[in-house]
C-alpha cells in the first residue's frame, strides 16, 4: 500500500513538473503577415489589377453612356422599330457591363487567394519551425487573446519578423501610412 502512495506522489510530482515547464508562445500573426515584404508584392500586383479592371470597365460605361445619349436625342425620330433595335443593344451593353464587373471581380478574389495562400504558408512554417526549435508546446495568436501575461508567454513575433526579413522599424502604422500617401498620390494624378 505504502508503495503504490509512494508510487502515486511520484507521478503526480512528475506531472506537476512537467507542466511547469510546458512552454507557451503567442504570435502577431497578423503583423507578420501584413509587414511581409512579400505581401507589398502581392498588394501591388492587386492594385494593378484592380486598375487594368476599372479602365476595363469604364470603357464600357462609356460606350453604355454613349448609347444611352444618342438614344435620349434621337428616339423622337426613328421609327419604333429602330426605337426597339436602339433598346435592345443599350439592355445588352448593360446586361454585359454587369457580368463583366461580377467576371472581373471573382477573378480578382482567386487573384488574392492566389497571391496570399503562400504567404499565410510560409509564415506559418516559419512560426512552427521557431516553436519547435524554442520547444514551445502551443503557439496562439496574440489578437484572440483575452488576458495576456508576457512575463508567462515568449512572443515568437520578434523571430518571426526576423526570419521573414521584415525590416526593424516596419510597423502596422507605418504601413498604413505608406498606403495612405500612395492613396492620396493616385488621388492627386486624377
Amino acid at each position: 500500500m505504502k508503495k503504490i502512495i509512494i508510487i502515486a506522489a511520484m507521478a503526480l510530482m512528475s506531472v506537476a513538473a512537467m507542466a511547469q515547464e510546458t512552454k507557451f508562445a503567442y504570435v502577431d500573426f497578423n503583423e507578420i503577415i501584413m509587414l511581409m515584404p512579400e505581401m507589398d508584392e502581392a498588394r501591388a500586383a492587386l492594385e494593378e489589377n484592380q486598375k487594368t479592371n476599372e479602365e476595363i470597365l469604364m470603357a464600357m460605361y462609356e460606350e453604355y453612356q454613349s448609347k444611352v445619349q444618342q438614344y435620349e436625342q434621337k428616339s423622337a425620330t426613328w421609327t419604333p422599330a429602330i426605337r426597339e433595335s436602339k433598346e435592345r443593344e443599350i439592355m445588352e451593353i448593360q446586361s454585359r457591363l454587369e457580368q463583366t464587373q461580377q467576371s472581373l471581380q471573382q477573378e480578382l478574389q482567386q487573384l488574392q487567394q492566389n497571391l496570399q495562400a503562400p504567404i499565410y504558408e510560409k509564415a506559418q512554417t516559419v512560426v512552427s519551425d521557431l516553436a519547435k526549435s524554442k520547444g514551445v508546446a502551443a503557439v496562439f495568436e496574440k489578437g484572440s487573446l483575452l488576458y495576456l501575461d508576457p512575463a508567462m508567454l515568449v512572443d515568437l513575433t520578434p523571430d518571426a519578423r526576423k526570419a521573414l526579413n521584415i525590416p526593424e522599424g516596419r510597423t502596422i502604422e507605418t504601413l498604413q501610412a505608406e498606403m495612405m500617401a500612395k492613396a492620396q498620390a493616385a488621388q492627386g494624378q486624377y
